[in-house]
């Protein structure tokens, strides 16, 4: 039973691997196809019903590239699809959500300070919310707002800073801003498989029955594109974001998770207008500035709203904590953590060069201790990831035996 942990932690790890290798191909060709659309230009003797082309060189090579409008006069034998790329960062990242914040819920998707939940009721939450924006942000986009480009941007952008808010009342923090970045990245694959993909395909069917393909397919399917771009640097940054307490582990996390859309925006835009223009405008790095200099403040200001440690050590131990605070050997592995790892694991570090914890883990108490005993036992027990090789610590093999004993004696339970 206890190898399924190093088991399950190897899954985590190749499916994070997986949705880090697509995600990169996405976001890529998401960037240079935006790239390449705003640097056509027009020019002398292009095909009949060609919009723009571009000259490119790379790789020792040339390329010539020529975008038709609407559709060349005749369908070519070879036609490349993009579309695995964002179907395959969405199914790896849902079932990374599956592997880590669902399967272990207790730990990192419920906040019992927060909300009394069970974990499947954190799961349906989890998985229902996703589905809220892409119907609503859909609905926006075909009750005509699609001709109103900034209004329809900033009533997706009122939304995004709800969903943000309301996550941030139930789940942890890490839990918070990782799914808002997944809610985010549900509208966008839900365009390239919901709207994109299927007008390109009314657009190839009607160069097949010798039909001329309507314009309005095109647009549709560009204007879909275009919000796409303008959400990706967020969701990375959000992707990201459960590294860094500093991010998540503040009552401001929701309006921080909100100030990062709007660099989103100004970053994407300094570089589609130098795409389309040969020149960005640069005040757009002076107010990306400004936002990250607010995003740091926010992350320090007084009211950080974090749970005290006499109100962490008072709190009920969950069903989950219990079983392994109960558990033969519990005791001791409790002292060693303590007197290992504490110093920096603590509501307040007292470690030289540490303000915050780790990731967010908090050692103190019996709660956070029997909380993470997985993170404990695969870090502390198994590896010697933890405590860093320049830590003063006690922790001797022996010491690292005792919490393996405790937590395969958990598990046995």
């Amino acid at each position: 039973m206890y190898d399924f942990a190093v088991l399950w932690d190897w899954i985590g790890f190749a499916v994070r691997w997986l949705h880090v290798i697509t995600a990169m191909a996405w976001i890529g060709a998401s960037f240079y196809f935006i790239a390449l659309d705003l640097m056509l230009k027009p020019a002398d003797g292009m095909p009949k019903g060609a919009y723009g082309e571009e000259w490119e060189v790379h790789g020792g090579g040339f390329y010539h590239t020529t975008k038709y409008l609407v559709a060349p006069a005749r369908l070519p034998e070879h036609l490349t699809w993009h579309k695995w790329q964002s179907y395959g960062t969405w199914l790896s990242g849902a079932a990374l959500l599956m592997v880590i914040y669902w399967v272990s819920g207790e730990i990192y998707l419920l906040d019992p300070t927060k909300a009394d939940l069970s974990l499947w009721q954190g799961i349906l939450i989890s998985a229902g919310s996703l589905t809220v924006g892409w119907l609503a942000y859909d609905q926006m986009c075909k009750r005509g707002l699609r001709n109103h480009p900034t209004l329809l941007m900033l009533l997706l952008f009122a939304l995004l800073v709800a969903m943000s808010w309301g996550y941030n009342q139930i789940f942890t923090g890490r839990a918070a801003l990782l799914h808002l970045g997944a809610f985010t990245a549900t509208i966008m694959t839900a365009n390239v498989f919901f709207i994109i993909m299927p007008n390109q395909r009314i657009v190839v069917a009607d160069l097949k029955a010798g039909r001329t393909p309507d314009a309005k397919y095109g647009k549709i399917a560009k204007l879909r594109s275009t919000h796409n771009n303008y959400l990706t640097l967020p969701v990375v940054f959000l992707m990201l974001s459960n590294h860094y307490p500093l991010a998540f582990g503040t009552q401001y996390a929701w309006i921080i998770a909100s100030l990062i859309f709007l660099t989103g925006v100004t970053i994407r835009h300094y570089f589609n207008t130098m795409h389309a223009t040969g020149k960005g405008p640069h005040w757009t790095w002076a107010v990306t500035a400004v936002l990250m200099i607010l995003i740091a403040w926010l992350s320090v200001a007084p009211g950080r709203n974090m749970v005290d440690i006499d109100t962490a050590e008072t709190r009920p131990l969950t069903a989950h904590e219990k079983r392994y605070a109960s558990a033969p050997g519990f005791e001791d592995a409790y002292s060693i953590v303590r007197g290992n790892c504490s110093m920096c694991h603590a509501r307040e570090p007292f470690y030289d060069g540490i303000r915050w914890a780790p990731k967010g883990v908090h050692l103190e108490t019996q709660s956070d201790i029997a909380r993470n005993a997985k993170a404990v036992y695969l870090q502390a027990g198994l590896s010697h990831a933890m405590p860093p090789p320049n830590a003063i610590s006690t922790m001797t093999d022996e010491n690292r035996a005792k919490i393996v004993a405790w937590y395969r004696a958990a598990q046995d339970s």
